[in-house]
């Protein structure tokens, strides 16, 4: 994504947004009844809906902001997923040996970070390309680096000082966040439908209108009745 800005989505409307991982299966039935299953995507898409997180006039004010400054479509940003945004499950401290970057071969520096999901004997590595600076944990061979390295927050990509010396069994750097794993997006839609009123609630006002509005409803209802 060429159009990136390196600011997040409100972290006020992202709390309430709806949303996940997607993934694109074409399924073909054959003559024999039998399908063939193919992905045209190597890896999952995230999506979200935030309007269930506008709950405030000021949220959505934010919100069309947000939209107008990056053109719409046009330029990528920032947005945190509160149901994986570290590198362990939600349950767990974040330590820096929650995922293994790789294994030292004396020469490679530069290791980008990743998020595996694993079930069964089945695994899918997520690069993890937006991790928020100040937020990463090292280690190597079971130590914690707190220095000789840095990360890019713009790709996710880790670099040490010096390469480690190749040992038998291989030196395995492992890392951590832990605090927050961003993801790049960008909007899905052209527009913005903004609601008259369901965002906001309803006010005392609102609430006696619609009082008096039940009331002669139900009251010409009953002279129907009786007539």
């Amino acid at each position: 994504m060429t159009d990136f800005d390196e600011v997040r989505f409100p972290d006020v409307v992202a709390r309430g947004a709806l949303g996940g991982p997607e993934r694109r299966t074409e399924i073909v039935e054959l003559t024999s009844g039998f399908e063939e299953r193919n992905t045209p995507w190597a890896d999952s898409r995230r999506k979200y809906d935030v309007g269930s997180g506008i709950r405030h006039p000021d949220h959505l004010s934010e919100v069309i902001a947000f939209f107008e400054a990056r053109s719409g479509r046009l330029r990528g940003f920032r947005f945190k997923d509160w149901a994986d945004f570290t590198s362990s499950r939600p349950s767990a401290p974040v330590t820096p040996f929650d995922q293994v970057l790789g294994a030292a071969d004396g020469s490679q520096t530069s290791f980008q970070l990743i998020k595996a999901y694993s079930s069964g004997s089945r695994s899918w590595i997520r690069r993890i390309a937006k991790p928020v600076a100040g937020t990463v944990l090292i280690a190597v061979d079971g130590a914690v680096q707190a220095s000789g390295w840095s990360v890019d927050p713009a790709n996710g990509i880790v670099t040490f000082d010096a390469a480690p010396a190749m040992r038998r069994p291989c030196r395995r750097r492992s890392a951590g966040s832990r605090a927050i794993v961003e993801k790049p997006v960008t909007y899905g839609t052209r527009t913005i439908v903004i609601p008259a009123r369901p965002y906001l609630g309803f006010s005392d006002a609102d609430r006696a209108e619609i009082l008096a509005l039940a009331e002669a409803h139900f009251e010409a209802a009953a002279g129907e009745g009786r007539a």
